[in-house]
Parts: structure tokens; C-alpha cells; sequence
């Protein structure tokens, strides 16, 4: 590829941001401002009583604005569950929506925004080679996503995420006119956050920064043809690099404590921030391996559960299945470029002084181990469920994950990615 066919320009987008506890009393201001007179609150049923919810709901009614709630989103959110909030949108008239939970709500209402402001059969906008990749064909409402978990960064970003069925594999939809139109960042909502709820989000927080950090250049990207054509996930470069890199010492700094101390404010504030922190940065950059990885981890997962979420339904959550494979990952994508992932070494608080850039795989994944240990998360892969001779079919899985697979610093083979698979099934 000569110089002339790799891009020259990235892009910075990002959703307006109010951060400050309160903030969620705010969106009924946010929305008339906007010109809203019927607004959707979409939520999951284990929030509907919050109060994140119930502050989102008379701000909404003060501004004399109509309101629904939407209660049926489901923890990791299926093609059918996305399905299920569209139909129910389409059937309304809504000028404007509401997002109030973690990254499945927020998720969620970027695909009821979409689909029932420009209809078309599920595919069409789904990422390919899964869907047919087809971009929206204008602007979609007005959109205010209210986080109450600190990790997916989902009130800054572009993405949707969601279970294939069909397939058992993660898939999504992608570009600059998903992004909310505001997030209201509010440390109150994250108070009541389960423990293990705040470790899984935290650590997908930490695995967007470390992704984003170290994801190939967006000079390495082939130049589009049109700049519509330009991804959302453009590769690194020097602005996402600044906020994953805050992202990264942050988290790095606080989630022990977020963790293991329920009454630490302090430490689940900054993770809250952390975490928008990173959207930004990966919501341009772009993540790789980790995440490429963990869609069929969560996808096919057997009988494993957590405390803290749904009982009675297997579940790997996401930001689990990302960090299992981390190490593994930035062990092989390391040679692509040792200097930078010594730097994310040193971001996570790591000394490297003296330390050989060659030597940066093995100490950025060792950083990430000895953090997993403090906050109690399982020892790999085996640990929930899955055995080597299941990489194979991880691996497949993985591959059709074009969007950020394609983003790795170093190619993979469907070979190279069942031997990450093997090594990840024991960290320790």
C-alpha cells in the first residue's frame, strides 16, 4: 500500500457531557432545550425503582414533556431484545429518548432510536460480514444517556452491541449517528452498584483505554474512498491517545478501591469519569483483540453466573470476557510496537525503569493479572467454563469481528487467535 492509499485525517466526535452529582435532574431541561414533547426512558426492569430512574421521570414531567418507560431491556442485550424496544418504538411517536443504565440500555435505545427513525429490516445496519453494514441515511433523534455503571463509556460512543442469537456470537451496529447527544454523568446513580457489577464494568473501562492505546495507527488505515466512508473506530491517534491514556491511570488507580470498599464515593466517581474518559478515546480509536476476542467468550458461554447479576441465566459479562484474553492478547501484540505498550505498563502504575521495551508484553500483562487477583475476578477461561479444546471454535467465533479485529497493531490468523484462546485459559 503506497503512502498516497493510507489515510492522512481522523476525526474526533464525542456526545456533549454534563458530569457532576445531580446531573440526572437535569434532563428534562436537556430535552426541552431540545424541543422534545414525548420522550421514551428506556431501562431494564431491575432499575425501573431506582432512583436514577424516578429522578429521570419527574424532571421529564416538571417540563410539562409526555413520558414512557420502557422497562424491557435485557442485561446483555439480543438481537431479539433490540427487536422487541423497536417494535415498541415504532408503534409510538417519540421525538426524543431517554437511556438509564449501563451499557445495554444505552445500547438499547441507540437501536430503537435508529430503526424507528429511519425503518428497515434488522441487517441492514448491522455490522458486516454479519449484517449488511448499510449506514444510516441521516441524523436519528435526540438521544440523553444516563449511566449508572462505571465502564462502557456507552454515553459517548457510536456503538451498539448485542447477542446474535443465530450465530451465539456478539455483533453490533456502528456509526456517528448512534452517539447520544448528551450524557449526563452522575456519581449518585453508581451508589448502589453491585460489587461485581462495578469490577466487570471497570475492567472494560481499563481494557477500552489499553485497546484504544495501543490499536494500529489510523495512518496504517487504508484511505476511504469517500469520507463517509471513514469508520467511526478510525486507529489510534494523538487525541484519543490523551483520553485513553487518562483512562487508563485513572482506572488503574481506583477500581481496587471502587471494588473492595462499597462506601469509597470518591473511588466509583472517578470510575464513572474514567469511563467516559475512555469512550472518547475508543469511541474514535477504536478497540482490537480483547474485545474481538470476548464476543464469542459471552456468546457461548455454558452454565457460568455471577453475584450481582440476573440469577438464573448463564452469564459471562462483558467486561470479563474482555479482560480473560487481555493478557494473552497484549503478550502477542506487543513486538507490533514495545514502546507504547511499555508506556501502558506504566499508566497502570508499573516502574519501568530500566525495563527493556521487549520485555513490555509480559509486564503489561503481568500489571493486569496482579490487578484481576486484587479485585477477585477468575483465574482465565477455565475458570467459567471453557477448556482448550474449545479455542478452536472461540476462534472462529472471533474472526467474523472485522470491525476490531481489523484493528489489532499486529494481523491475526483464526490459528493465531485459537493459540491466544489456549493462553488464556490460565493466567496464573
Amino acid at each position: 500500500m503506497s503512502k498516497k492509499d493510507t489515510e492522512t485525517i481522523f476525526s474526533i466526535d464525542t456526545s456533549g457531557i454534563k458530569y457532576g452529582e445531580g446531573a440526572t435532574s437535569e434532563v428534562g431541561y436537556e430535552l426541552d432545550r431540545l424541543g422534545v414533547k414525548n420522550a421514551i426512558i428506556i431501562t431494564d426492569p431491575y432499575l425501573k425503582e431506582n432512583e436514577a430512574v424516578k429522578k429521570a421521570f419527574e424532571s421529564i414531567e416538571y417540563q410539562g414533556i409526555k413520558v414512557t418507560i420502557y422497562d424491557k431491556v435485557e442485561i446483555e442485550p439480543t438481537d431479539e431484545s433490540f427487536k422487541h424496544a423497536i417494535e415498541f418504538c415504532i408503534n409510538q411517536e417519540f421525538d426524543g429518548f431517554v437511556a438509564v443504565g449501563g451499557g445495554s440500555s444505552i445500547d438499547t435505545a441507540k437501536a430503537a432510536n435508529l430503526y424507528s427513525t429511519h425503518p428497515a429490516t434488522f441487517l441492514k445496519y448491522v455490522n458486516a460480514p454479519i449484517g449488511e453494514g448499510f449506514p444510516p441515511p441521516g441524523p436519528l433523534k435526540p438521544l440523553i444517556a444516563i449511566p449508572t455503571t462505571g465502564g462502557t463509556g456507552s454515553e459517548t460512543t457510536g456503538v451498539a452491541i448485542f447477542d446474535f442469537l443465530e450465530m451465539k456470537a456478539k455483533t453490533g451496529i456502528a456509526h456517528r449517528y448512534l452517539r447520544p447527544t448528551i450524557g449526563l454523568v452522575d456519581p449518585d446513580n453508581t451508589k448502589s452498584m453491585p460489587k461485581m457489577v462495578q469490577a466487570c464494568s471497570g475492567l472494560d473501562l481499563l481494557c477500552h483505554g489499553l485497546e484504544s492505546f495501543t490499536a494500529k495507527s489510523f495512518a496504517k488505515r487504508p484511505s476511504p474512498t469517500t469520507p463517509g466512508e471513514r469508520p467511526s473506530y478510525q486507529g489510534s491517534n494523538p487525541i484519543s491517545d490523551v483520553w485513553a491514556s487518562k483512562a487508563i491511570a485513572m482506572c488503574a488507580d481506583n477500581i481496587v478501591s471502587a471494588v473492595n470498599d462499597d462506601g469509597n464515593h470518591e473511588a466509583r466517581s472517578n470510575m464513572l469519569l474514567a469511563a467516559t474518559f475512555a469512550g472518547v478515546g475508543f469511541g474514535n480509536a477504536g478497540c482490537h483483540l480483547p474485545h474481538g476476542m470476548s464476543y464469542p467468550v459471552s456468546g457461548m458461554v455454558k452454565d457460568y453466573s455471577v453475584e450481582g447479576y440476573p440469577k438464573g441465566q448463564p452469564i459471562v459479562p462483558h467486561g470479563m470476557s474482555v479482560i480473560l484474553n487481555a493478557p494473552a492478547v497484549f503478550r502477542y501484540t506487543a513486538p507490533s510496537n514495545p514502546k507504547r505498550h511499555l508506556k501502558a505498563a506504566e499508566l497502570m502504575g508499573v516502574d519501568v525503569s530500566g525495563k527493556h521495551p521487549m520485555e513490555s508484553g509480559d509486564i503489561l500483562a503481568n500489571a493486569i493479572i496482579e490487578l484481576i487477583q486484587k479485585i477477585h475476578i477468575p483465574n482465565g477461561l477455565g475458570a467459567i467454563g471453557y477448556k482448550e479444546s474449545d479455542s478452536r471454535v472461540l476462534a472462529k467465533g472471533a474472526m467474523p469481528q472485522h470491525r476490531v479485529i481489523k484493528l489489532s497493531p499486529r494481523p491475526v490468523t483464526e490459528s493465531d487467535l485459537t493459540q491466544i484462546f489456549m493462553e488464556s485459559m490460565h493466567l496464573w
